[in-house]
């Protein structure tokens, strides 16, 4: 694997604290490192299947940069209605229970209410719900300030992964990459996950694919900017060492 020469701080401060119990000291010793370099932001948007949570920790990790993964506020806010008892079809109801909410992700581990729900939120009900709640213009509204100050509190740099993050949350961040696949080879990589059958997680990929492109708020689409990197032939070592290239240059 190349070697990056990119001219950011390693040190990193570390929060060993268990997710329900102290976050606002967490986030302040994870942002004392960031607060005498320039903001640097690099958000990482495509579908699913394309390794965009692979690469974006590995990126983060070699540029000594936070990462955020801004799904997983989605699939906390999922878990926050399925959880109450208001109407999943009404989104005024739905979007006073998340503006009621406390989200944080602290070393890789999202919280609702203070508490770790990490592994709930990747569990059937989310994931069969989350797309519903994602799409209401409200919820968004109420996330993306949560992600915006997510990355303030960190001194303006980290990389961040969703769908919309260079087009919506961060239209002027440093560098915008979309990452991309193949249908067949996102569907092949998403089934050794699951554990599904290719077929099936084809046609749900296809789903989400024209829910998400064609939604009225924040659809999916390359941000103006953004570098394409397709990931089809490519393994992780040489996704990463390209765009780790590419933070060099900007640095």
């Amino acid at each position: 694997m190349q070697t990056s020469g990119i001219r950011v701080p390693q040190a990193k401060a570390s929060c060993s604290v268990s997710v329900g119990r102290i976050p606002h000291l967490c986030r302040l010793l994870e942002s004392l490192t960031c607060t005498a370099v320039s903001k640097l932001i690099v958000t990482m948007d495509g579908p699913s299947g394309t390794g965009k949570s692979t690469v974006s920790k590995a990126v983060a990790k070699r540029a000594g940069l936070p990462h955020l993964d801004t799904g997983a506020f989605y699939r906390a806010a999922t878990l926050a209605i399925l959880r109450s008892s208001v109407d999943m079809n009404d989104e005024a109801s739905v979007s006073t229970v998340i503006q009621h909410a406390v989200f944080d992700q602290i070393d890789g581990l999202m919280s609702l209410d203070d508490h770790d729900v990490s592994d709930e939120i990747r569990g059937e009900a989310v994931t069969g719900a989350v797309s519903r709640i994602s799409a209401y213009p409200s919820v968004r509204k109420v996330l993306v300030q949560h992600q915006r100050r997510w990355v303030d509190q960190r001194g303006g740099r980290a990389v961040v992964e969703g769908r919309d993050i260079g087009s919506v949350v961060f239209p002027d961040a440093s560098l915008k990459i979309y990452l991309d696949a193949r249908p067949d080879v996102r569907a092949r990589r998403r089934a050794q996950q699951t554990g599904e059958g290719v077929d099936q997680v084809l046609a749900d990929i296809t789903r989400r694919d024209h829910h998400d492109s064609t939604r009225e708020t924040s659809p999916l689409t390359v941000a103006e900017g953004a570098i394409r990197v397709d990931t089809s032939d490519l393994t992780l070592e040489e996704v990463v060492d390209r765009i780790v290239d590419l933070i060099d240059a900007k640095s």
